[in-house]
């Protein structure tokens, strides 16, 4: 049977058609929301550049103020940095666990030896776990040895040094590791490193404990301990170190 509707009908349904879902696809969507009752984040002024912010605890300053250190009585007081001396490890009075550190170093603007022995020291988290300092401008040493790696485990993805007596930053954000009631490994400890600016550590994880003689391994410890800074017979020169303790990352979020 032959279709008893006229074409003008027929354009004006098909415009009625277009107009309908034209209005339904501006229709408002429902938002959707995780019902997590997250905390406001609290306000921290970052400070100037470089900081420290207002949430750090300032290791170092500019020299003068060694208080937060042990045994710093042996260390060297320059106009504005200190050279650190004595012990192999310097420590800090202070435990810490998951944190952010700024450290800004130099090594020796004067060149004398080469590879591991030029501008040598290191940033020993939680007395543990090292990131090397060296001169590594110009200066062929084994790639998990030079400025910036987690040394004898990890080599930096780029080498970001500056030249031999110019300011260098480290920007750290460290993870500690977790271990279970037994002391068995949970997980091992995560450290991103940024050198001058530059990501050279991405959220890389700790094999162990940094050693020299031995394979890195790890041994249960507690969720907090001393920062330390190598003493390696260098004169490296150390100013505006400051440090923020970071809630744990796997923390679970506030119950609904």
């Amino acid at each position: 049977m032959p279709s008893t509707i006229s074409r003008p009908r027929v354009r004006l349904f098909a415009s009625l058609v277009v107009l309908t879902a034209a209005v339904v696809s501006f229709a408002p969507a429902q938002e959707w929301v995780s019902g997590i009752p997250w905390p406001t984040p609290p306000t921290v002024d970052p400070g100037p550049v470089g900081g420290p912010p207002s949430d750090a605890l300032v290791l170092l300053g500019d020299g003068r103020d060694l208080s937060q250190w042990e045994r710093a009585d042996q260390w060297q007081r320059h106009d504005g940095y200190i050279t650190v001396a004595g012990d192999p490890l310097n420590a800090t009075k202070r435990a810490f666990g998951d944190c952010q550190l700024h450290v800004e170093w130099a090594a020796p603007a004067e060149i004398q030896g080469a590879g591991q022995q030029r501008g040598n020291s290191g940033i020993y988290l939680m007395g543990r776990y090292e990131v090397q300092i060296l001169d590594s401008y110009n200066n062929p040493t084994y790639p998990d040895g030079q400025a910036a790696a987690i040394y004898k485990q990890n080599p930096p993805l780029v080498n970001a040094s500056r030249k031999p007596g110019e300011w260098q930053t480290y920007d750290i954000v460290f993870e500690a590791p977790r271990f279970a009631a037994d002391g068995k490994l949970l997980r091992p400890a995560l450290i991103t490193v940024l050198h001058n600016g530059v990501l050279v550590q991405n959220h890389r994880p700790i094999q162990g404990e940094t050693s020299f003689f031995e394979p890195p391994r790890y041994r249960a410890h507690p969720a907090k301990l001393p920062l330390a800074i190598q003493f390696h017979n260098n004169p490296v020169r150390f100013r505006n170190i400051w440090i923020r303790e970071l809630p744990p990352s796997d923390a679970p979020p506030p119950k609904k």
